[in-house]
């Protein structure tokens, strides 16, 4: 694990926000679920961004217009393969939607936050595209999951049954994880056993309670 912290220390009410991202694969799921069994509150932007696609109504009738009427099911769900086939050979459409979606994500992020319960020491944001929406400047610090890309790669195709051509491309529709270890403030490996993730997260916990302790003394 690497760590450079730069958690701002001056007091204040709001609970430490730690972002959480990495690399599709990378296991940063199962780190925000760790958390979450420890109590620490998560937030979950992607699946709050597919909430959106469907509930906020002018989104809706914009990422038609953009993306066709197959975006949407007959029952009115995300047909994600669609949308995903369309978004990762686009990157200016991709673009385009990212600008829809991030700022109702952010508006949503805003109104956990001040929801939390005083008392909250700190909190986690999983998102996929912290550093891409430039949500990290919202953020106290950000943590990287990092793995390699084979087993990253052999993950996805078990979970999703995607071919090795499709997954790269997704791949390349993120940051590379070089560059988001270059920017991240926390990089822990996962890459072994979860028992081994477990001790890196419970470590966390221990630190990022004492940070939070700390900005409040």
């Amino acid at each position: 694990m690497r760590t450079r912290r730069r958690i701002d220390k001056r007091r204040t009410a709001r609970p430490l926000l730690i972002g959480i991202t990495g690399g599709i694969g990378s296991g940063k799921s199962s780190v925000c679920a760790l958390f979450r069994k420890m109590g620490v509150p998560v937030f979950v932007a992607d699946d709050v961004a597919k909430e959106r696609m469907v509930e906020d109504t002018s989104l809706r009738q914009e990422l038609t217009r953009l993306l066709g009427p197959s975006a949407y099911r007959s029952d009115g769900t995300l047909d994600r393969n669609f949308i995903a086939a369309r978004l990762f050979s686009n990157k200016a459409l991709q673009k385009q939607i990212e600008r829809l979606v991030h700022p109702l994500v952010e508006k949503e992020l805003e109104r956990w936050t001040n929801d939390l319960p005083p008392q909250t020491p700190f909190a986690v944001v999983e998102a996929a595209l912290i550093y891409e929406a430039g949500l990290d400047k919202k953020l106290d610090a950000v943590l990287v999951v990092d793995a390699d890309e084979a087993t990253r790669i052999r993950r996805i195709a078990d979970r999703d049954g995607l071919s090795e051509a499709d997954i790269r491309r997704r791949m390349k529709a993120q940051w590379s994880t070089a560059k988001k270890r270059a920017a991240a403030d926390y990089v822990i490996r996962n890459d072994g056993s979860i028992g081994s993730l477990e001790q890196t997260v419970e470590f966390l916990y221990r630190l990022f309670l004492r940070l939070a302790g700390e900005r409040l003394s």
